[in-house]
């Protein structure tokens, strides 16, 4: 099947299975799924349903046993790993629950790393990350490593890091999983407000029903397929 060229995403009859001792388990069967460019996502399902492997999929960190999947008309399925990872390193934005901010870099230097392997000079490169640290209110934090840093602050960095390239596409697993009420609200905030101002499609695995009352559209995982 052709790629839609109105769709920034577009997930065709994926299946996924992983091995556990004697026993395959399918964790995607045959899912469907098309995401409009600037549209929010909030992909839901209870724990195990198979989230976080549809974004590693989105992603091209993993490799789906059958079906094809296309990010901006470009079919992921056709590409090496190599060639996967260099369309991520460009094109794609990832928040992680755990934030895994690269603890021998500081604040500045975490989000700058990701715009010099695409190339931005060094001038272009700090400037990008005075103006992303203004927006997230971490100015003050260019030169804290991420161990002195709270929760909160530490996935503002990780949200910074992940728009720093401008990606088309945003993706977001569990992002204020790790961080309290008050926080999370304050996290997601940003990140929609970020999301807006530069008109990047976002997917987002959550548990919260405050955070999917945010996006667009919501999307249930149950049994492999999804639904709404």
């Amino acid at each position: 099947m052709k790629s839609d060229e109105s769709k920034q995403v577009q997930v065709i009859e994926v299946s996924r299975s992983f091995r556990e001792g004697d026993r395959l388990h399918d964790v995607l069967k045959g899912l469907n799924l098309e995401v409009a460019a600037g549209e929010t996502i909030a992909l839901r399902g209870r724990s195990g349903s198979g989230k976080s492997t549809l974004l590693n999929l989105i992603s091209g960190i993993d490799y789906p046993d059958a079906g094809d999947i296309y990010v901006n008309s470009q079919r992921l399925t056709t590409l090496s790993e190599r060639e996967r990872t260099l369309f991520r390193r460009r094109h794609i934005g990832f928040v992680y629950q755990a934030f895994n901010l690269v603890p021998t870099l500081d604040v500045g230097d975490n989000i700058r790393l990701v715009l010099e392997l695409n190339g931005v000079d060094r001038r272009k490169g700090n400037e990008r990350v005075a103006g992303l640290l203004e927006a997230v209110g971490l100015l003050d934090r260019e030169g804290s490593y991420p161990d002195v840093l709270s929760g909160g602050e530490q996935q503002r960095v990780a949200i910074a890091r992940a728009v720093a390239h401008e990606p088309l596409l945003l993706l977001a697993d569990e992002p204020t999983g790790n961080l309290d009420d008050t926080t999370a609200a304050g996290v997601i905030e940003l990140m929609f407000q970020l999301v807006r101002e530069s008109g990047t499609t976002l997917i987002m695995a959550t548990h919260s029903n405050a955070v999917a009352a945010g996006c667009n559209r919501v999307v249930g995982l149950h049994d492999g397929t999804l639904a709404g």
